[in-house]
C-alpha cells in the first residue's frame, strides 16, 4: 500500500481510508441531513440545488480534529482556513473547477450516502486523471489550487461530503490562515438546537 505522504508529494493528492469512524462518522451524517431537512442550509453557485454550509461549528471542529493528519499527509505545517459541507442530491454535478487560494491543501471526506456504490470524484493531477471512490469516512486530501477536480450526476439518491481546507504556514497563502476572519466559525449562523436534535 502506497504511503498517503509520498503519494502526495508525487501526484498532489492522497487517499487516506477511514480517517473518520463512529460514532462521529455516523452523527455527523446525520447532522448534516437533518440541516438540510429543516432548511438551515444555503444554495450555492457551484451546485444549486445542494444543499451547503459554510463554517459550521461541528464541522470546524472537524477541521481542527483533522489537522494533525493533514499536516502528516502534507508534510507541511497548516493553518486551518475553513469548513465547508454539501448534501447533494440525486442528478447533482460538481462541475470541473480549481479552488481558491484558501483552499490551498483540502480534503474531502465522504460522511455517508445512500446509493448502491459511492460516488466517484475525478481529480486531475501530474500523472493525469483519476477517478476516486470515498467509503463513509475516506478521505482524498489533495492541491485544491492546482488539480482541477470534478464529480459527475450523482446516481444515487444522496451523498454528504464535508471539505476541510488548510494554508501553508510558510507558503504563499499563509494569509489566507481562518479563511481571513478572526477566528473559525465566526460567520456561523445560530442554529435551534430544538430543530436539530437527532
Amino acid at each position: 500500500m502506497t504511503n498517503p505522504a509520498h503519494q502526495f508529494a508525487r501526484q498532489k493528492y492522497a487517499v487516506v481510508r477511514g480517517c473518520l469512524a463512529d460514532p462521529q462518522l455516523s452523527l455527523l451524517y446525520k447532522y448534516a441531513c437533518k440541516r438540510a431537512s429543516i432548511g438551515t442550509m444555503i444554495h450555492d453557485g457551484q451546485v444549486p440545488d445542494a444543499w451547503s454550509a459554510h463554517g459550521d461549528l461541528f464541522m470546524d471542529g472537524l477541521l481542527l480534529d483533522t489537522l494533525p493528519l493533514a499536516e502528516e499527509v502534507t508534510q507541511a505545517k497548516l493553518f486551518p482556513t475553513y469548513s465547508y459541507f454539501r448534501v447533494y442530491k440525486h442528478g447533482d454535478v460538481l462541475a470541473k473547477h480549481n479552488d481558491r487560494p484558501s483552499c490551498e491543501i483540502s480534503l474531502s471526506l465522504c460522511l455517508g450516502y445512500e446509493a448502491e456504490t459511492p460516488w466517484p470524484i475525478w481529480i486531475e493531477g501530474p500523472e493525469g486523471v483519476a477517478s476516486i471512490e470515498l467509503q463513509p469516512g475516506d478521505a482524498l486530501f489533495y492541491r485544491g489550487i492546482e488539480c482541477s477536480h470534478w464529480r459527475e450526476p450523482l446516481v444515487g439518491e444522496r451523498a454528504v461530503q464535508v471539505f476541510l481546507h488548510y494554508v501553508d504556514q510558510n507558503g504563499p497563502y499563509a494569509e489566507w490562515k481562518f479563511d481571513k476572519r478572526p477566528a473559525l466559525s465566526s460567520q456561523r449562523l445560530p442554529v435551534n438546537s430544538e430543530k436539530v436534535s437527532l
